[in-house]
């Protein structure tokens, strides 16, 4: 099986419609003898995280919730937040859920790297 690489510029793209394209890459989508269970998808490398492009007010009125398990312990975070400390969790979360729900999802992750921002 032969692995292609992808290289995708995210700067000034949504993140809904990147994170659809770079699912469809991971899992094999766009190859002739794609099979749901075969785990034939191809390297996808992501350059500009951080210049990712949100409609509306997202930056300002979306947030991630976690909970610690204990009593009281719901954190919550936006999603400027986020993008100052690690921009490319963000992305890295929204493919991870466009991704199936199986065993094959930790693999498929795996072929996605995030390069770092450059210094300007």
């Amino acid at each position: 099986m032969q692995r292609a690489t992808y290289t995708i510029d995210a700067a000034d793209k949504s993140l809904g419609r990147l994170s659809a394209q770079i699912a469809g890459l991971l899992r094999g989508k766009h190859k002739p003898d794609f099979a749901p269970h075969k785990d034939a998808g191809d390297f996808v490398v992501v350059r500009h995280a951080d210049r990712i492009r949100f409609s509306g007010k997202k930056l300002e009125n979306k947030i991630y919730y976690h909970h610690s398990g204990y009593l009281g312990g719901m954190k919550r975070t936006a999603l400027w937040q986020k993008l100052q400390k690690n921009p490319d969790w963000v992305l890295r979360k929204t493919v991870w859920g466009m991704l199936p729900k199986n065993k094959l999802r930790a693999e498929q992750i795996k072929r996605m790297k995030i390069l770092k921002a450059e210094p300007r």
